[in-house]
């Protein structure tokens, strides 16, 4: 039992490693010895875990993404109305990027990169399943503009990563009321006039 709980620690150590030396340095300045000495292992420890860097980088993306998805829709109510649906989701992914800054951070380099390959990065698109259900259900309902759900992303969700990236720089402070502007953009971007 303690073999196990060793071997868990050490790839705890280096997701934990990855993602700050991705955030902190980028995917391509960030060499397997780095990551290895980060997390306290020696290099060759990182094969026992994961086939290559690209591995180990796309076993943290969907690491990282099932943690931000499960905290965002744990107390989602399906059967909710689609705007107080949209509400829920777009303020619980607020609450987790602005708690999660590493997490949320390195979420934002994955998803405004090319370093995550895209078999993984259409895995992690089902976790957001919900999200997705509850804009197909607004666009059956003539409740949300019918784009494509790039957009709607584009429109509601990515403005969160840019205010969370200028607050990490410290150029501005999103406190309970930006973050209620930028709910209420967020639903008008794409919100049918119905």
């Amino acid at each position: 039992m303690a073999k196990l709980q060793k071997s868990i620690d050490k790839r705890n150590a280096l997701i934990k490693a990855t993602i700050e030396l991705v955030n902190n340095s980028g995917f391509h300045a960030t060499p397997m010895s780095k990551i290895a000495k980060m997390a306290n292992v020696s290099p060759a420890t990182i094969y026992l875990y994961f086939e290559n860097k690209q591995d180990l980088v796309n076993k943290t993306y969907l690491e990282v993404k099932y943690k931000y998805t499960e905290a965002v829709f744990k107390n989602y109510d399906t059967n909710t109305s689609v705007k107080a649906g949209f509400e829920f989701i777009w303020k619980s992914i607020a609450d987790f990027k602005t708690k999660e800054h590493e997490y949320a951070f390195f979420l934002n380099q994955c998803d405004n990169t090319l370093m995550i390959d895209e078999s993984i990065i259409k895995e992690g698109i089902k976790y957001l399943q919900p999200l997705l259900d509850l804009w197909k259900r607004g666009k059956e309902e003539g409740l949300i503009k019918p784009m494509s759900n790039h957009l709607l992303y584009a429109y509601t969700i990515n403005p969160l990563s840019f205010l969370i990236m200028v607050q990490k720089r410290g150029d501005f402070q999103l406190d309970k009321e930006h973050l209620e502007k930028a709910y209420q953009a967020a639903w008008n971007s794409i919100k049918t006039t119905k």
